[in-house]
């Protein structure tokens, strides 16, 4: 029988920077719509509409951190950015898990996918081939709540820097 899948989360260390967001968004919407609404209130009401809509889509995304974890099985290893992006990767496929000197010049390498969305990366997936697409991606950086436990969870596989 299988054993189940491990779960890393990320929600931890994402996720208050992307409320911060929210609140803004929040605060930018008020104020608009207060200033529009004086001199065009039609068009108050459609941007005010457009923003919620967006307001609650950003809700959503932040809510789906939480619901959908990095996954470690026998077999693949699925990386998620919440509902914004998900790789899977054949364990085979990770040549090396890094966990400390990563700097920003790395991150932005165009190879690198970054996961992490608006806080910097604590782990950086490196890859035997890349991966086919429109661009070539032979890292993945990420920031999980535990990232000394996603190494270890993928020891086996090579080096852990």
């Amino acid at each position: 029988m299988d054993q189940p899948a491990m779960t890393f989360s990320y929600h931890r260390g994402i996720a208050p920077m992307l409320w911060v967001l929210a609140c803004l968004a929040t605060i930018e919407l008020l104020v608009t719509h207060a200033l529009l609404s004086v001199w065009f209130p039609r068009i108050a009401l459609a941007l005010s509409a457009l923003s919620l809509v967006a307001l609650v889509w950003l809700c959503r995304a932040i809510a789906s951190l939480r619901r959908r974890p990095v996954l470690v099985a026998a077999e693949q290893v699925v990386l998620r950015a919440g509902s914004f992006r998900s790789v899977v990767i054949a364990r085979g496929a990770i040549a090396a898990v890094r966990l400390s000197g990563l700097d920003a010049a790395t991150v932005k390498r165009r190879d690198v996918l970054n996961l992490a969305l608006i806080a910097f990366p604590n782990v950086l997936v490196t890859l035997r081939a890349p991966l086919p697409g429109r661009r070539a991606i032979s890292a993945i950086a990420h920031r999980l709540d535990d990232p000394a436990a996603f190494a270890a969870a993928l020891e086996p596989l090579g080096e852990r820097a």
